[in-house]
């Protein structure tokens, strides 16, 4: 399958949406000396602790992924860090001589404009915010994109109609999401409906697994879960019932009834960021990614997924990718700008039970 090659040129955009290093949380450095004067440094800062899986995962698997690629890039990440602790951080890197500085996470966004100001020299980049500043950009990907895939796969899955979510916070990102995998799954299966648990975090295992459990209780068989922990995927399994994961594969943690994840990934940004900031082409602007760059993907199948449903996932993904379908065909969405999907979307489609709690 074709796939379009990822500059800031050709991604879509949305303008106007959207001393010691390592106090705060764990540094890590890595990747070529060098010296000369076409030798980059970049820094990554990630909010939670380096797992396995997860939001931060994804990150550390880009900035991996840009380490390898060039020898001209030394890379160094700090985890764990706070989003009331962070600045101290993005100042210790700017000040130490780094070109590029990441930050990871929503909250850091603040912070980051902030520091942002007071090194001009430095290139900023933040993710899923909506500020930018002449040396800071934004970017984020259309994850409901491949969620909507997910749906897809969990329409021809179920068996009792009734499908599941397991999610954090009533944010747009989640809520498009959620509506995203009902009507990817309501494209094969009309009668499909999702059922929704509100955790009010982003790692509980405990309060994932009861979620769980109570959904699977009221018929759920095909449950995704936009949790940073794989918990909510093995209680569906032990409850056999099919699963989604989100970020990051899970298919080692899930067992036998993961159908597929959703993935972060962002191995294409950093390195095309990397290469502009090298060459003196980069420009502050607002990235919003979608399947046709490659930073949403879906993972691989799981083993009880029959051929049929991967092949319709796969012609579903080639008309998002060719622009033959938009997810949001239909529904109240439809002919919003990217702008007001990024910022406004706080309701559920038609197919998802309840209404969406006040944040």
């Amino acid at each position: 399958m074709s796939r379009k090659k990822l500059t800031r040129r050709n991604a879509i955009r949305s303008a106007g949406v959207l001393g010691a290093l390592g106090l705060a949380g764990c540094s890590q450095l890595s990747g070529g000396g060098g010296g000369d004067s076409d030798q980059l440094q970049a820094a990554f800062v990630y909010q939670t602790s380096l797992g396995d899986v997860g939001w931060a995962r994804a990150h550390e698997n880009g900035r991996q992924a840009m380490d390898d690629s060039f020898d001209w890039i030394t890379t160094e990440y700090s985890d764990g860090v706070p989003g009331n602790e962070v600045r101290s951080v993005f100042e210790q890197y700017a000040s130490s001589g780094y070109d590029i500085v990441y930050g990871c996470t929503t909250e850091y966004q603040d912070p980051m404009l902030q520091v942002a100001e007071e090194y001009p020299d430095v290139t900023f980049e933040h993710c899923n915010g909506f500020e930018t500043a002449e040396n800071m950009g934004r970017y984020m990907g259309k994850f409901y994109q491949g969620w909507y895939l997910c749906g897809v796969a969990a329409g021809h899955l179920t068996e009792s109609d009734t499908l599941g979510m397991v999610v954090p916070i009533p944010i747009p990102q989640i809520i498009r999401q959620i509506n995203a995998f009902t009507l990817g799954a309501r494209t094969v299966n009309e009668d499909a409906t999702t059922k929704v648990r509100w955790l009010n975090g982003w790692a509980d295992p405990s309060g994932a697994r009861q979620a769980v459990n109570a959904i699977a209780d009221e018929g759920a068989d095909a449950i995704g879960s936009n949790m940073v922990t794989p918990a909510a995927l093995q209680a569906a399994t032990e409850r056999e019932a099919f699963n989604f994961g989100v970020n990051t594969s899970m298919a080692d943690q899930a067992g036998e009834y993961y159908a597929t994840a959703q993935i972060n990934n962002w191995a294409p940004f950093y390195k095309q960021s990397a290469k502009d900031v090298r060459n003196g082409e980069w420009s502050s602007d607002s990235l919003w990614g979608g399947l046709e760059t490659d930073i949403v993907d879906i993972d691989d199948f799981g083993p009880k997924v029959p051929d049929d449903v991967v092949s319709d996932v796969e012609t579903k993904r080639s008309e998002i990718e060719n622009g033959e379908r938009s997810v949001w065909t239909g529904t109240k969405f439809e002919g919003w700008s990217d702008a007001e999907l990024f910022s406004d979307v706080g309701s559920y489609v038609e197919g998802v039970e309840g209404s969406v709690p006040s944040s």
